[in-house]
């Protein structure tokens, strides 16, 4: 797609070949002949077909993005094009043909440089080719301008490559130190003296040319003048554009392409340290300022907003050498530097600017005073000025300069005028959209983004400049995303208010939205002074009332609107006359007469005083009527730019005009609070560890944080209850020799101390040849002390809880990097434990370190509750848990984690110690009230129980002269009555050793009462829940727990509250955003200068699916999805890979572990018997299934994005049906769909044939793939929908997550010939294809199945040899050990299946005497191909006619079955078929449950990827929210028609519809503002 300048059409979905359009394609046939991998017989390699496919193919269709489609796809540049290039056959079709393939990988998001990495010798060669193709002269040059631009995106995707070793070897030459060889002599002088160390090296540069031969010399030189030469060509393309006319698209696109470059250059260190002087030496950006193009409205117009962003790149504030960031000083004194190297020049050389020279900095550096003093000189002396300061060569006396007086004055005065500072225009700019922004398509693209055009948009690549560069950068883009689905929820809410313009020329509503309400009353109440030094007032506040006079579900709601909620003011002035009906397809705006859009912020709700109701634990007021005002927070910086706009032009007053207020779901409103967040990071001096800084950014060793390279490495640490016994602790070593310390074998028991060596990483001596080969010889020793924990008491509960599970070596590796300092990441394939391995970190860091606190962070509050639950079963005292946030109620615990519910916790629990201390008291006889409070209880311990104590230890402890006595230990004790309610007998009078220790067991536990009364004593001080709670953050919680939302949202009062953390644990950490994985590293103020933090582990897995992103452009263009987990795997940030997984059969894994480095199988997957079991009625363990056309209709399209396969859902749902008539349990199956459109369909066709029936039921869960990850279920039934073209799955992360969600058995529905020609999913895909592709079921099995699964290839042989059967056979049977088994049935088809299992229901219903149910199933979908259907079946489906002419029927229910969700079946007008459509009137009650399952489910859901389609979020078709679209269409998610007596509007009390914004999918899984 081209990105358009404003005004021009929107831009519409890109057409996707189909399969069809495919195999009728040229180039498919030549596939197939020369490269296809399924062809057998394939020719050998013909250059010409090459030249050929070229020029016929691509250059005539004019690169069309179609035809470059299909080659890809049809893996031309694996099979073909790279296997067989050398340079002897290469030429300018052979050098296109593998760029416009490259191209298109990144265009598609798919790996690119894999097929290099496999041949890669002949890379360097093509490299040249592109690099002599790219600068040769126009003249001589066969390659066109177009073709160029392809050669600059290819060389950019290079250059944003650099982390494969392949491309870097070829890059660096050209942007190393010797590219300044293009610098003016003066220039590189001048630069040279900066840095002593330079010079030195340039010397030993032209030392080092020297010594080259001529052909060295001449290919250094090429490499060294490549990027100059290439700016030159820039230039004289961009001076060819005229002032006026029609101009070519070419240019304009070779100009966008290449400021693309230079800003990609300028944005990374390693490419900008010494390019950036080139760069200034060409002086491109005063040349662009100054040319045609920029100055055109329309075609200049994304090239000028690319320009200021290279404009800002090329002065960033950073030192280009060394890589530090300057700080405001530093840039004013560069500043201050140039003018007055400026004014020297002036005094010395021009007498005419004496009085520049002569001035004050302050008086001469505006633009104004600039161009005062310059604009009255010649061209000549201009250039002389210029040459001076070494940015012109010099001008030899006599002669005219050849460069135009405004280019020189413009090239002055850019350079030294005044700089506006970077960090204050940010916080001038306001947080909050406008109009302005909403719907400018330049700045916020659309939806239909294709990955073809640039965007003037930052790039999250894999380094960043500064840490205020990654913070800006983060800032931008969550910002511009935000503003993208805030303009979805406006539109929505617009076109549902209906607005018309009334007789008199005013506004009316004529519909009615959920989300919005026209305001009644609006005013301005406060503007406050601003601050010193600001221009914006500090706070502006206004009251806006609305009329509430709405269903009592829908006030609660507004009256609900919480503190720091955010809402938009919105100006209507409609044109359109009352009754006309809004075209969702046109732009909104225009047809709503949409003038104006102010965000606020809610202080809160006004009594009948006009006094804001503060949020507390108080209910709230009840008010009267429906009228309800708010007090909103409207944001300074934009009131102030309005008030100016109002009176410098006079334009009106914006905040007179407002007459609709709309509010968001709190999940999707969290923009504004994480903006903050970023902003006063940006404002504050960001202390990150100097062992993270470096690799944060992206430089430097990126093995360097981890613990064998840190100098605070710790050598003994306690493992406590992770090892099971002695065996278990050496299987987790096996590299090292285990030495204990302890020799008798009866106490080799846990827990163990392990001492380690300390690997020194950094300053080793070199080792001679024969030491290091004594080394490796002898492997490192363990010291590992066993020890016992200390008794801590003689009741049941004071027994420590023990970790049970048998933790492999690596997840031993896992956690003991963990326990060291440093970063740690963890990478976590399905199965493998990862949630394990982070709860026994957390447990061994509590023990080891007691004294600091560990920080857990999620994605989402589900993980968070998981892990929880797993921290609750350790060895960890709750008084030390705290969970942040509003998930906490989610714990499927009665006890409250949260910071209210731990307050009431301590406080229950002071009273419970208080009544243990009044009891001891009482078995004491000490006389008085000791447990009144936590102080007078610590008295009665100091005075009353050590004495005691101490003069009970006097007696029984040895004595030289005295012998010891066992029975001396329980006779002296002097708690006996105290512990009398403890099992008996307390001392068991075995040993002196063994009643000793009970006893000071005993004691241990009455210390721990006053001790924790102790830690209790300032709740007794504190009289508020609200201070409460903080102490309990602030000191009492030792691991605290929050989602990466509620850290962003929080941060600000956090730090205010002085919060502390030593380590931090990020789970889901490969599905957190960049800066919200990064923001949770800042929630503290740094000690003296330094961050505390020790720790960071990071586990996730970047083979699964990244972070929602919504918007194609930000996803794909700006690289948002990647986490920052993901790029520091791209760094080479050293990672531990979990490498047994326990979830699934080994068969099934087989399908996903080709993605990890050596993922295996627990012993238990082939061990136990469930996974020993063969799938009862099933003869495969896994299997794909066929599915072709249905009634000639594959997948279909009802709405945009909303795809749906009726034939795929019919035989999921059949399959469903079956496994539960042979007895599989409802809740062990899930079925799973890759689009949102199919999983409504599949809801519908369960709800219509089995959802109401007691016989089958519901499975346990209908959803997506995206939402299912994280979770797992027995049996997984997967529809893949897409049938013309593969979609979104080619992201083979979804693939993994796909394959992996299943632990016992996988029967997935596709279209086989397209999926597995898909070469990113060919591993997976060969394994499915080795099997049959029709369904085969064992009807004579029931579940439980007695058979067994033999998983070795001879079995798989002996099936293929003794049960498959001849084509044309359907039926055959399974031989198992010699013996005849059950029948086995092979399924041609959805419909026989249908039928089938219609057929098996009513047999097992007649012959079990349940006949009553016989009406609950409805009839098999019938095909007017399928020859065998049954006219009875048939004529149960005839419908009658309605008005419309749809034939409809009213289905078979059960006898109980409510008659209101009843589904529409419509009869296929051409082929008598039936289809079921989306239910479109569903119960209040179903959908909410949906709804409540929608919330419950992972919040992870990307379907509104596309790729080349793009694949949006499938749920949000604009035209679905028109009247009348009940027949023909298929209501999106959370769509509901009118039910009977509705009218439409009312329809929204059940649900509202989401939008490809963020909603229950969102990655911000809190309600809070």
């Amino acid at each position: 797609m081209e990105t358009r300048p404003a005004g021009q059409p929107t831009a519409r979905k890109m057409a996707t070949p189909t399969v069809t359009q495919m195999n009728a394609e040229f180039v498919t046939q030549l596939a197939k002949t020369y490269w296809a991998p399924h062809s057998k017989k394939k020719q050998p390699f013909d250059y010409k077909v090459i030249e050929d496919i070229y020029v016929k193919e691509i250059v005539k269709s004019r690169f069309a993005i179609r035809k470059i489609m299909l080659l890809e796809f049809s893996q031309y540049l694996e099979n073909y094009l790279w296997l067989n290039y050398t340079p002897e056959v290469s030429s300018k079709a052979y050098v296109m043909s593998i760029c416009c393939m490259v191209n298109e990988k990144f265009r598609e998001n798919v790996p690119a440089w894999e097929t290099f990495k496999r041949k890669p010798q002949h890379f360097p060669s093509f490299f040249k080719s592109i690099m002599e193709a790219s600068v040769a002269d126009e003249a001589e040059s066969e390659y066109s301008l177009h073709e160029r631009t392809i050669l600059l995106l290819f060389l950019d995707h290079c250059f944003n490559s650099l982390e494969v070793d392949l491309i870097r070897g070829q890059v660096q030459q050209l942007i190393s130190l010797p590219m300044w060889t293009c610098l003016q002599n003066h220039r590189l002088e001048q630069e040279l003296k900066k840095m002593q160390k330079l010079r030195k090296f340039w010397n030993l540069i032209k030392k080092t040319d020297e010594k080259m031969d001529s052909q060295a010399r001449a290919q250094a030189t090429q490499e060294r003048t490549f990027l100059w030469q290439l700016i030159q060509k820039f230039l004289s393309v961009l001076q060819s554009i005229s002032a006026s006319g029609p101009v070519p698209l070419e240019k304009v696109h070779y100009c966008e392409r290449f400021i693309e470059l230079m800003i990609d250059l300028e944005a990374l260190l390693p490419t900008r340290r010494w390019f950036n002087t080139v760069l200034d030496d060409s002086h491109i950006v005063v040349h662009c300022h100054l040319s045609n193009l920029s100055k055109r409205e329309q075609e200049g117009h994304l090239f000028s907003q690319l320009l200021d962003m290279l404009k800002f790149y090329a002065g960033f504030e950073i030192n280009d050498q060394t890589g530090n960031a300057l700080t405001e000083n530093e840039m004013t004194t560069i500043h201050y530097d140039r003018i007055t190297s400026l004014q020297r020049t002036a005094f010395a050389h021009f007498s005419e600017l004496y009085c520049f020279a002569l001035s004050n900095v302050a008086a001469v550096d505006t633009r104004e005073s600039l161009v005062k003093f310059f604009g009255p000189l010649s061209t000549s002396t201009l250039h002389r000025v210029a040459s001076h300061l070494c940015l012109l060569p010099a001008l030899p006396e006599g002669v005219e300069t050849k460069y135009e007086k405004e280019f020189l004055m413009e090239l002055l005065v850019s350079r030294h005028e005044r700089r506006i500072s970077q960090i204050q225009q940010l916080n001038q700019m306001p947080l909050y959209p406008t109009e302005k922004i909403i719907w400018d398509e330049n700045i916020v693209p659309t939806e239909y983004y294709s990955g073809e055009g640039c965007l003037a948009l930052p790039k999250l690549n894999l380094q960043f400049l500064t840490l205020h560069d990654y913070l800006l950068r983060n800032f931008n883009l969550f910002r511009l995303e935000s503003t993208y689905e805030i303009r979805q929820d406006i539109e929505d809410v617009v076109c549902r208010m209906k607005p018309w313009q009334s007789e008199y020329g005013g506004t009316v509503f004529g519909g009615w939205a959920r989300m919005a309400q026209p305001i009644v009353a609006f005013s301005v109440v406060e503007v406050a002074k601003p601050n010193i030094g600001e221009n914006w007032p500090t706070r502006v506040r206004a009251d806006v009332t609305i009329n509430l006079n709405i269903r009592n579900q829908i006030k609660d709601e507004w009256e609900g609107l919480r503190k720091h909620d955010v809402c938009f003011l919105i100006t209507l002035r409609p044109t359109l006359p009352y009754g006309t009906k809004i075209d969702r397809r046109q732009p909104i705006a225009e047809q709503t007469g949409l003038m104006y859009v102010r965000g606020c912020e809610i202080q809160g709700m006004l009594d009948e005083k006009g006094r804001v109701i503060e949020e507390g634990p108080e209910p709230k007021p009840k008010l009267k009527g429906d009228s309800r005002t708010y007090r909103v927070f409207l944001d300074p910086n934009q009131y102030q730019q309005d008030m100016t706009n109002t009176i410098q032009s006079g334009a009106e007053d914006v905040y007179e005009t407002f007459n609709l207020i709309m509010r968001r779901k709190p999940k999707e409103n969290n923009f504004k609070a994480v903006l903050e967040t970023i902003r006063k990071l940006m404002n504050t001096d960001c202390v990150v560890p100097d062992w993270l800084h470096d690799i944060i950014l992206g430089y430097g060793d990126p093995g360097s944080a981890h613990y064998s390279k840190m100098p605070n490495q710790i050598a003994t640490l306690d493992f406590n209850d992770t090892f099971l016994s002695l065996d278990h602790l050496k299987a987790c070593f096996p590299g090292y020799r285990v030495k204990v310390t302890v020799e008798d074998p009866a106490l080799h028991k846990a827990p163990f101390r392990i001492t380690f060596p300390i690997c020194e990483g950094k300053g080793k001596k070199r080792k001679s040849s024969d030491e290091e080969e004594n080394t490796q010889e002898e492997p490192p020793t363990l010291i590992v002390e066993p020890h016992i924990i200390p008794n801590r008491g003689p009741y049941p509960y004071n027994q420590p809880k023990r970790n049970t599970i048998q933790f492999t070596a690596t997840q031993t590796e896992a956690i003991h990097a963990g326990m060291q300092p440093g970063l740690t990441m963890v990478v976590g394939p399905p199965g493998t434990g990862k949630t394990d391995v982070a709860v026994q970190i957390i447990s061994n860091l509590y023990h080891n370190f007691p004294e600091q606190r560990t920080l857990i962070v999620t994605h989402s509050n589900q993980a968070l509750n998981q892990l929880f639950e797993k921290i609750m079963a350790l060895d960890i005292d709750e008084r030390h848990l705290l969970r942040l946030g509003h998930g906490e109620e989610e714990l499927e615990t009665e006890k409250d984690f949260s910071r209210y519910g731990r307050v009431n916790y301590v406080l229950a629990r002071r009273l419970v110690l208080l009544k243990e201390v009044a009891r001891l008291q009482e078995s004491l006889g000490v006389p008085g009230d000791v447990s009144y409070t936590c102080e007078t209880a610590g008295h009665f311990f100091l005075y009353q129980i050590m004495s005691r104590w101490e003069a009970y230890l006097s007696k029984v402890k040895a004595k030289s002269t005295q012998a010891l006595d066992v029975n001396d230990i329980s006779s002296f004790f002097p708690f006996h009555q105290y512990f009398s309610n403890a099992p008996q007998p307390i001392f068991k009078g075995r040993s002196y050793e063994e009643d000793m220790d009970i006893a000071e067991g005993c004691f241990r536990h009455i210390k721990k009462i006053f001790t924790q009364l102790e830690e209790f004593r300032a709740f007794e001080l504190l009289r508020s829940g609200l201070d409460r709670s903080k102490y309990l953050l602030v000191k009492e919680a030792k691991i605290i727990a929050m989602t990466c939302t509620h850290a962003a949202l929080k941060r600000h009062d956090l730090v205010e509250l002085g919060f502390k953390y030593d380590n931090i644990l990020m789970e889901e950490a490969a599905q957190i955003l960049e800066i919200e994985t990064f923001i949770p590293l800042l929630l503290q103020n740094p000690e003296d200068g330094f961050s505390r933090l020790k720790r960071w582990i990071m586990i996730g897995d970047h083979h699964q699916l990244p972070p929602v992103i919504k918007n194609m452009a930000f996803q794909k263009y700006s690289n948002m999805e990647q986490s920052l987990f993901t790029r520091f795997v791209r760094l080479g940030v050293p990672t531990v890979d979990l490498d047994a997984q326990g979830r699934a059969r080994a068969s099934l894994c087989n399908l996903y572990n080709w993605r990890y480095k050596s993922l295996g199988n627990l012993p238990h997957v082939q061990l136990l018997p469930e996974f020993r079991a063969a799938n009862a009625g099933l003869q495969y363990d896994f299997q794909l299934i066929n599915v072709e056309d249905f009634n000639g209709v594959g997948e279909s399209e009802p709405n945009p994005y909303f795809y749906q396969n009726l034939a795929e859902a019919e035989y999921a749902v059949a399959l469903f049906m079956y496994m539960r008539l042979i007895g599989y349990p409802a809740n062990r199956i899930s079925i799973l769909t890759t689009y949102n459109g199919q999983k409504h369909l599949i809801r519908d066709i369960i709800k219509q044939r089995c959802g109401n029936n007691p016989v089958i039921g519901q499975p346990n869960k209908i959803t997506t793939v995206d939402r299912f990850q994280g979770q797992q279920n027995d049996y997984i039934i997967l529809s893949l929908v897409r049938t013309k073209a593969v979609g979104h799955l080619r992201d083979v992360r979804r693939l993994v997550v796909a394959m992996s969600r299943a632990r016992l058995g996988l029967y997935i529905f596709a279209r086989v010939s397209l999926f597995q020609n898909c070469f990113e999913l060919t591993p997976a895909f060969r394994q499915l294809t080795a099997r049959p592709l029709q369904l085969h079921i064992l009807p004579g099995e029931t579940y439980p199945a007695t058979r067994m699964v033999r998983n070795n290839r001879s079995t798989y042989a002996l099936i293929n040899a003794f049960i498959c059967p001849p084509l044309n056979c359907r039926c055959f049977t399974v031989f198992q050990n010699g013996e005849l088994s059950y029948p086995a049935q092979v399924i041609k088809d959805m419909p026989e299946m249908a039928t089938y299992v219609y057929n098996m229901y009513m047999h097992m219903i007649q012959s079990s005497h349940h006949y009553q149910y016989r009406q609950g199933l409805m009839a098999p979908p019938a095909s007017t191909k399928h020859e065998d259907h049954h006219p009875s079946q048939d004529e149960e489906m005839e419908v009658e006619s309605l008005p419309s002419e749809t034939k409809t029927a009213e289905p078979l229910t059960c006898p109980e079955q409510d008659q209101s969700s009843e589904v529409e079946v419509s009869k296929n007008s051409t082929d008598g078929g039936t289809e079921i459509l989306s239910t479109q009137s569903e119960e209040k009650e179903t959908e909410a449950s949906d709804a409540t399952e929608d919330m419950a489910e992972s919040s992870r859901e990307q379907e509104g990827k596309a790729e080349t389609e793009p694949e949006k979020s499938d749920a949000q078709p604009a035209a679905a929210c028109e009247e009348g679209a009940r027949n023909e269409e298929v209501a999106p998610q959370g769509v509901v028609e009118p039910a009977e007596g509705q009218n439409e509007e009312d329809a929204e009390h059940h649900a509202m519809p989401q939008h490809p914004g963020r909603d229950s999918d969102s990655e911000y899984s809190e309600d809070e503002a």
